[in-house]
C-alpha cells in the first residue's frame, strides 16, 4: 500500500470515527510532563523515580507493567534545566494547538496516537521509547500547513516555518547516520519512524509540493522558449507595469498568481474559508483559513 493510498485510508478512518478524540490533547499532555517533572525533582533521595517506575520498558511491560504503555508518554526528554524544559513544553504545545485547531480534535488525536503505537512497536525492538522525536515530528506538520509563518530564532530571527522544518529534517538525518555509524541500527528506527507518522498524513500534500515545483520548472522553461524565438510573453500579475490587465478566470489569495500569469497551475477554492477565496496548487493546503 502506497503512502497516499494509506493517507486515504487514514482519512476515512477519521471520518468514520468522529468520536476518537481528545480535545485539548497537548493540554494533558503537557500537564503530564509537569507532575513527572517535579515528581522527579522532590523525590528523596533518588532523582528520577517517577520517570523510572513509568518510563517504557518492555522488560516490565512483559512482567505485568502495562500502564508503562501510556504513562511514558508523560515522562519528559532531554535537559534538566528548567528554562529549557518549559520552551519545550510551549512550543509542543503551540505547535498541538495549533495542528488541533487545523485539523479537528478527532484527526489530531489519531494523528498523535498513531505516533505513539510506531513509537511503541520500535520501542520493544530497541528496548526503550520516548515521545521526543515524535513531538519534534510535530513541526513537520505545523510546517507543511503554515509554511510562511515566522518564528523568531533566538527570540531575535525572524525565521518562517518552512526553514526551520529543513532545519528539523537535517537533524533528523543527522540522528539517524549517528546511530548508523555507532552500530545500533535498531535505534536508528526511532526517528525514522517519528517522521513515517507525519509522511502517512500528508502523503497528498508532499506529492503535491513536488508536482507544483516540477509544474513550475516546465512552466519557466516555455516561457524561455517562448522569449528566445520571439514569441507572444506571459503577463505577470505581480510584475507588470502596464495599467491594464490581462483578464483572467482564477487568482491565488494567497500569492496573487493566475491562470494568465501560469496556464499550467492548478487552482481551487476553499469551503472551509467564509468566503468565495480561490487558491493554487502551492496553497491550497497551505493557506490560513478566512473566517
Amino acid at each position: 500500500m502506497s503512502l497516499r493510498a494509506m493517507q486515504q485510508w487514514l482519512d476515512r478512518f477519521c471520518y468514520k470515527h468522529p468520536r476518537l478524540s481528545i480535545p485539548g490533547l497537548m493540554k494533558y499532555i503537557v500537564i503530564g510532563n509537569v507532575l513527572v517533572y517535579l515528581l522527579d525533582m522532590f523525590s528523596l533521595g533518588s532523582g528520577g523515580l517517577a520517570s523510572s517506575l513509568l518510563g517504557f520498558s518492555p522488560s516490565a511491560i512483559l512482567s505485568g507493567q502495562i500502564w508503562r504503555l501510556v504513562t511514558f508518554v508523560f515522562v519528559p526528554y532531554g535537559s534538566s534545566n528548567l528554562f529549557v524544559f518549559a520552551i519545550n513544553l510551549y512550543f509542543y504545545y503551540f505547535i498541538g494547538t495549533a495542528l488541533e485547531r487545523e485539523w479537528g480534535s478527532n484527526k489530531f488525536t489519531i494523528f498523535y496516537f498513531f505516533g505513539v503505537i510506531l513509537n511503541i512497536l520500535v520501542g520493544f525492538l530497541v528496548g526503550g521509547a520516548s515521545m521526543y522525536y515524535v513531538n519534534m515530528s510535530m513541526f513537520f506538520a505545523f510546517a507543511t500547513l503554515y509554511p510562511d509563518l515566522q518564528f523568531l530564532l533566538f527570540f531575535i530571527i525572524p525565521v518562517k516555518a518552512k526553514w526551520l522544518a529543513w532545519i528539523d529534517g537535517v537533524f533528523f538525518a543527522i540522528s539517524v547516520i549517528r546511530y548508523l555509524m555507532a552500530g545500533y541500527f535498531l535505534m536508528a528506527l526511532v526517528p525514522i519512524v517519528a517522521v513515517l507518522n507525519y509522511l502517512l498524513f500528508f502523503a497528498s500534500d508532499i506529492g503535491n509540493l513536488f508536482s507544483g515545483i516540477k509544474r513550475k520548472a516546465q512552466w519557466k522553461a516555455q516561457t524561455q522558449r517562448r522569449s528566445s524565438y520571439g514569441g507572444p510573453k506571459v503577463v505577470n500579475f505581480h510584475d507588470s507595469k502596464t495599467k491594464t490587465k490581462e483578464a483572467y478566470l482564477h487568482r491565488c489569495a494567497v500569492c496573487g498568481k493566475t491562470d494568465v500569469s501560469d496556464p499550467q497551475m492548478e487552482f481551487r477554492y476553499c469551503s472551509r474559508c467564509n468566503g468565495y477565496y480561490c487558491y493554487c496548487a502551492d496553497h491550497i493546503n497551505s493557506h490560513i483559513h478566512i473566517q
